[in-house]
């Protein structure tokens, strides 16, 4: 299977009656190197997978001639077994996806998945390759608009404060979400894991929101300000002590967010003494 994509892109090089050096130049390859993956001696990196993908206008499960219903039940599954992992050991997190990787190279989810497995900064520059491949090739807003903001973070982190602004920009300004929509609309189910889904993601997006309300008020030297917006925001984690566990759910906000608090509380204590 892992050479068959060779084949696949010189059918579809002729059947837009291009040559290889019109494809090399688009992807920053030489080619050489097209010729290579043509002829089945090598394959292309995984990062130029999107944008081959896109260059011809097709999936990248076409390119592969995969069967797109069946590919993504096993994408889920490798997902599924990489996501305890994350965070906790992201070494074995990234192994996992990058056997998966193997099996189905370029797949949109699988990188976006290990973006988040690659520590920043130390691997900023192949986490900013695959962020920049997933922008440019991918048919899925949602892969491209997290791939959009992990490159804003990334570049934040190594110090590119105007690159990180750029890559905000291509994301659009958005002031409902699906899951908003799908909690106030639908009904049963479909009701309930909307509304569980959009209270853990509410929850975490207030309490970083009140964090970098504290953050600026302490550069602007406005340290009861800053108090008041960390006691909320510790007070909101304190509340979801009780709440308990639902079928999808691997934690609860509480558990998932001790850390959190315990930052939240240590900073408090750290203005306390100021």
């Amino acid at each position: 299977m892992e050479l068959t994509i060779g084949k696949k892109i010189r059918t579809l090089r002729r059947q837009k009656n291009i040559s290889q050096e019109v494809l090399a130049q688009y992807l920053g390859v030489s080619f050489q190197a097209v010729s290579k993956w043509e002829s089945g001696s090598t394959m292309p990196d995984i990062t130029l997978i999107p944008s081959i993908a896109s260059f011809f206008e097709v999936s990248i499960d076409e390119l592969f001639d995969f069967n797109y219903y069946e590919i993504d039940k096993k994408v889920r599954e490798i997902v599924d077994a990489s996501y305890p992992y994350r965070s906790i050991d992201d070494a074995k997190c990234e192994e996992i996806l990058r056997e998966g990787l193997k099996k189905y190279p370029g797949n949109d989810i699988l990188l976006n998945c290990l973006i988040y497995s690659i520590p920043v900064p130390e691997r900023s520059d192949e986490v900013i390759t695959i962020c920049k491949s997933l922008i440019e090739g991918t048919k899925d807003d949602e892969v491209k608009y997290d791939a959009c903001r992990i490159l804003a973070g990334t570049y934040k982190a190594i110090g590119e404060y105007g690159l990180a602004r750029d890559a905000i920009e291509q994301i659009p300004e958005i002031y409902f979400t699906k899951l908003e929509l799908a909690a106030a609309l639908l009904e049963g189910e479909e009701k309930f894991q909307a509304a569980e889904k959009q209270k853990v993601l509410s929850v975490g997006s207030l309490v970083d929101m009140l964090e970098c309300l504290a953050d600026y008020y302490q550069e602007t030297g406005e340290n009861e300000k800053a108090k008041i917006q960390l006691t909320i925001a510790a007070k909101v984690l304190a509340a979801f002590q009780d709440d308990f566990l639902t079928k999808w759910m691997r934690y609860t906000i509480y558990e998932d967010k001790k850390e959190d608090l315990d930052r939240i509380e240590e900073r408090l204590r750290n203005l306390n003494n100021v």
